[in-house]
């Protein structure tokens, strides 16, 4: 599926590896809904492309929340062709049971809610409205859901119980989502990013950043958001992916802690 004329679903879209992926989208010619808590963010990222891009103010694990964000889309667009869910949190770093106790309850629900449920959420409210589309291509294509796991959904850390969990969901859902949507002409991939140079990521303390790049094999540097944004888009355009889980992470394999 070509990028150009088609619209795009970005959850997380106000910054981070959602930001770079409306980005590309809209640099190759598609059009984008910013799916985000931010509104500030997220205004201001739409407003730079004016019939382009709109804006929705979306709790991805709300239902009414996402579905109103959906009908923003089709309002503006007409039409959903790609989904891509960024939105996510890392939760609180704690290990299962701590100096304060256990693992707080509230705090691994809320992490699950947001990533996993989040993710299935906003999915399958954009794939039942990409199985209304015109098939395209040899292929007969009528749509594309990338959802962002993470390395630590194949390798977790100490203290990423609750962020890993909700990672391997998301790896976990790919391939029965695939099944489920591939006789209608929908494809679903996930991504698994390591070490990306994220709002987040430029957060953490300079000390900490060098311990996390020197687990890396090659290149020793976080990844480019931009970089990200070309992985969703090389999915998106090549219609033999499918199913597929794809690490991006510089050929790290990650440490205990």
């Amino acid at each position: 599926m070509q990028i150009k004329d088609t619209v795009a679903v970005v959850t997380g879209g106000a910054s981070g590896l959602g930001e770079a992926t409306v980005r590309h989208f809209i640099a190759k010619g598609g059009k984008a809904a910013i799916f985000d808590r931010d509104e500030k963010k997220g205004s201001a990222l739409a407003a730079e492309f004016p019939g382009q891009a709109i804006f929705a103010n979306v709790d991805v694990a709300d239902e009414a929340s996402a579905q109103a964000g959906i009908a923003a889309t089709m309002a503006a667009f007409g039409a959903i062709h790609v989904c891509v869910n960024c939105a996510g949190i890392p939760g609180q770093s704690a290990r299962t049971v701590g100096k304060k106790g256990p693992y707080p309850l509230a705090e691994f629900t809320k992490v699950i809610s947001i990533n996993l449920i989040g993710t299935f959420n906003v999915a399958r409210l954009a794939a039942a409205e990409m199985l209304k589309n015109t098939p395209i291509g040899d292929s007969g294509e009528r749509g594309v859901v990338v959802n962002t796991s993470s390395l630590a959904g194949l390798e977790g850390q100490m203290g990423q119980v609750a962020y890993a969990a909700s990672k391997a969901g998301v790896i976990g859902l790919t391939l029965p989502m695939t099944r489920d949507l591939s006789q209608f002409g929908v494809r679903v991939c996930a991504i698994a990013p390591g070490l990306f140079a994220t709002p987040l990521v430029a957060a953490a303390p300079k000390e900490m950043m060098e311990q996390l790049v020197s687990t890396l094999e090659f290149p020793k540097r976080a990844g480019a958001p931009a970089e990200f944004a070309s992985l969703v888009g090389f999915i998106v355009e090549n219609a033999y992916l499918n199913g597929e889980l794809i690490r991006i992470d510089a050929g790290t394999r990650a440490p205990p802690r």
